[in-house]
């Protein structure tokens, strides 16, 4: 949207302004109102929201990966819809469907990723999503900004039916990739969830002694779930466990709270108060895209060494730094904008000029080069890794969901944010930096390198202060892997493997030693 909301053709098409309604072909339309284009960019996050919360039943029903292709055929009919828009009405309930797969996708994506990821590269390969989707922002700005050359309503509809390509190669391609080998021990398919794991980490051989260790930690941890009725939402704020989803809610909440998506949905309004206009003003907005990517790296690197929690804190006080000083200079240096507003904003807002609002811009790009090796890759990578098994898909539905009804509220009034409360926006943010600095530090435990079971047996046992675990509470998986695999080899039983028997009442799968 970002690179579509400022163009003469999307703002005449769908303009509400002075020059008439609807759709008044004036160059100089004003098109939305401030609301209005709240709402539009909203509809995604609201859709999102929906779908998230429902992506929990679907994943523990029908598997990650074929809730992951219903989210696409979804995003297919909604970007069809908002294709073919002809008023505002249309285009928001085709943004509201593309929201529901989002909310699908963006649940049981990482919970898919995490579980079949090998322990000690998790980090790395979770945050490779979160790179992926940088990538995939970045690629369709420039689509779009292309695309704003081209004459009439083809500036939109191009880009916006362009966006379905990705869905149908993600639909299609996911045929061959195989389920998560932790849903299909949940359900007991043992032999599939064997030769999965053997895949991943053992290049094939079943008798491999870290995927006999991987097979015995998830028969221990479905025996147990294996007596319970099947969990529902509520199961996540049962004592023993509410804490853990409270640390996986706020995760996702402080990461819309850091203001990036002020950046990423509305950085040519937040340019267009710093006197960029135009082209000029969507190649610096891309600017940022391009950070987002690069900045990204660093965290898929350094994730599973440096840990989820430190990089937390640090993303958390430099973007605390960045919001204030933008605070400042905007109410120090900054002016009301005239009647009218400035460039691409409707009405009336903030102005600033200068020096200072060359520091505007450039604290804008640190804002997102703060957050793409932080809160970016680790607000994705983190909540998958705290809950147990059975409650997992919905964990990651609720945390995802607490993301998405945020980033609903913050993309609807941010607009409004700016022509009420102007500069103050920056500040709101910067005291956002400062809580969510303090939540961390006290709240939030280290999980890298650890098996998922390995960190559910973590919190069932009790732990110290999440800082004090912070500082050596949690030992490498480098060194329990080893020790682990060297007590499998040194019992007494042969080998295990698996068994599949028929019992009343449906078939299930033990593993056994034999």
């Amino acid at each position: 949207m970002s690179a579509i909301i400022g163009t003469t053709q999307y703002l005449c098409y769908f303009n509400q302004g002075p020059n008439g309604l609807p759709f008044n072909d004036d160059a100089q339309c004003s098109g939305p109102t401030s609301i209005v284009q709240g709402g539009i960019t909203a509809s995604m996050p609201g859709g999102s929201w929906v779908g998230s919360l429902a992506s929990g039943l679907l994943s523990d029903k029908f598997g990650r990966k074929v809730s992951i292709q219903v989210g696409a055929v979804i995003w297919l009919a909604g970007s069809t819809i908002s294709c073919a828009a002809i008023n505002i009405p249309m285009l928001i309930v085709g943004r509201f469907i593309n929201g529901l797969c989002v909310g699908i996708c963006s649940s049981q994506v990482p919970v898919y990723v995490s579980e079949l990821s090998p322990p000690r590269r998790r980090g790395l390969v979770v945050g490779t999503q979160q790179w992926a989707i940088t990538w995939g922002v970045l690629i369709m700005f420039y689509i779009s900004y292309g695309c704003s050359f081209l004459e009439g309503t083809k500036a939109f509809r191009i880009p916006w039916g362009f966006q379905m390509v990705p869905a149908l190669v993600m639909c299609v391609g996911l045929f061959f990739m195989p389920e998560s080998p932790r849903w299909l021990a949940r359900h007991d398919r043992w032999e599939e969830c064997h030769q999965i794991l053997s895949a991943i980490h053992g290049h094939g051989d079943l008798d491999n002694s870290f995927v006999q260790m991987e097979l015995q930690q998830l028969n221990e941890v479905c025996a147990l779930e294996r007596d319970q009725a099947d969990v529902s939402y509520l199961d996540l704020f049962r004592p023993n466990v509410i804490w853990r989803t409270h640390i996986g809610m706020f995760v996702q909440i402080w990461s819309q709270l850091t203001g990036i998506n002020v950046i990423m949905y509305y950085i040519t309004f937040v340019f267009g108060m710093a006197g960029l206009t135009g082209n000029a003003n969507l190649v610096a907005s891309s600017i940022s895209y391009v950070i987002n990517v690069v900045m990204t790296v660093p965290a898929l690197l350094y994730v599973d060494r440096i840990g989820r929690r430190r990089l937390l804190i640090l993303g958390s006080v430099s973007l605390t730094f960045w919001w204030l000083l933008c605070a400042g200079l905007m109410g120090k240096y900054g002016s009301p904008a005239p009647p009218g507003g400035v460039n691409s904003i409707a009405e009336e807002s903030w102005t600033i000029t200068g020096k200072p609002a060359k520091v505007v811009i450039a604290c804008s790009y640190l804002v997102v080069a703060s957050f793409a090796p932080t809160w970016g890759p680790v607000s994705w990578i983190y909540p998958p890794e705290l809950m147990p098994l059975g409650l997992r898909g919905k964990a990651a539905a609720m945390s995802t969901s607490s993301n998405w009804i945020f980033n609903f509220a913050l993309s609807y009034f941010t607009p409004v944010a700016f022509v009420n409360i102007k500069w103050k926006t920056y500040l709101m943010f910067g005291i956002f930096g400062i809580g969510m600095t303090a939540h961390v530090f006290f709240c939030f435990p280290e999980t890298k390198g650890k098996t998922l079971e390995e960190i559910e047996k973590v919190f069932a046992n009790g732990t110290s202060s999440p800082w004090k675990m912070a500082m050596g509470g949690f030992r490498s998986i480098d060194s329990d892997k080893e020790e682990s695999v060297q007590g499998i080899k040194s019992e007494q039983d042969p080998p295990l493997h698996v068994e599949n028997s028929n019992k009343e009442g449906g078939a299930t799968g033990t593993v056994e030693a034999v």
